[in-house]
């Protein structure tokens, strides 16, 4: 049978989603907790990976067992396995024609930024702190020029392995509460370090150091040099990925968290 499974963790520990030589990763956690209580190995396949120090509130992932067990064993056993900043949130048996990369229909990220004068304690390792003060109504509006069809090269990371630079962007929102800048974006597929890459050029916009309109300078360059810095892993969350309805697979609330 397969099943698929909802995921939340904290990436601070991690060198990112995907099994890698002799590095901690969320993938191998995973697998390892799964092929015990499964009782045989088990290899998993993700709506998307995450690079080092990323976090997810929802990776959806399925894998293939003959093992036989209740959605609540699989959530229960599964976590008695996972450390404490991976946990299984809900397992859903699904139909064989469903895959958690090629199914999505999108998939959707947000960045946390920390903007007050004093670093916080407690957020240090879940969001950019920036002391200096962010317009998000100036971000926003350089945001809305990337919204669409595009080449986003110039978003690109060098090391990207993707077909293909021109993405659809569906939906960029820029939203303040307090002190906390939050960054949504959705699309069907990313590129490498994308998000974090058009974070880099909405901050120096926020602060002022650069127009509105250098984002679609940096866009219409196509050039990676072009662009700002890729913003710290560590405000990026992988927050959801929507598939079509006959799957019937769990909602969750988009950042119960911070909102």
């Amino acid at each position: 049978m397969r099943v698929a499974l909802g995921i939340e963790y904290e990436g601070t520990r991690y060198s990112g989603w995907q099994v890698q030589p002799s590095q901690p990763t969320v993938q191998a956690c995973i697998e390892t907790a799964l092929s015990k209580v499964a009782n045989e190995p088990i290899k998993t396949v993700a709506a998307g990976r995450t690079d080092s120090g990323v976090h997810a509130l929802q990776q959806v992932v399925h894998f293939d067992t003959r093992a036989k067990r209740s959605e609540r064993n699989w959530i229960l056993g599964l976590n008695s396995n996972l450390p404490n900043d991976i946990n299984v949130v809900w397992a859903r048996p699904v139909d064989d024609d469903f895959s958690a990369r090629f199914s999505a229909l999108n998939r959707s990220y947000r960045y946390l930024i920390y903007n007050r004068v004093g670093r916080s304690s407690l957020q240090h390792n879940r969001m950019w702190w920036l002391f200096a003060p962010l317009d998000e109504q100036k971000m926003q509006l350089a945001a809305d020029v990337l919204i669409g069809h595009h080449d986003f090269s110039a978003f690109r990371a060098k090391l990207c392995q993707a077909h293909s630079p021109f993405k659809t962007m569906e939906s960029i929102k820029v939203t303040r509460h307090d002190n906390c800048i939050a960054i949504d974006v959705t699309a069907r597929s990313f590129l490498h370090h994308m998000v974090r890459n058009i974070v880099g050029v909405l901050v120096p916009i926020g602060q002022g150091d650069k127009p509105v309109s250098w984002a679609k300078e940096v866009l219409e360059s196509r050039e990676r040099s072009q662009g700002g810095i890729t913003a710290a892993p560590e405000g990026l969350y992988f927050v959801n990925v929507a598939y079509p309805e006959k799957y019937d697979l769990p909602k969750l609330s988009a950042f119960p968290v911070v909102w």
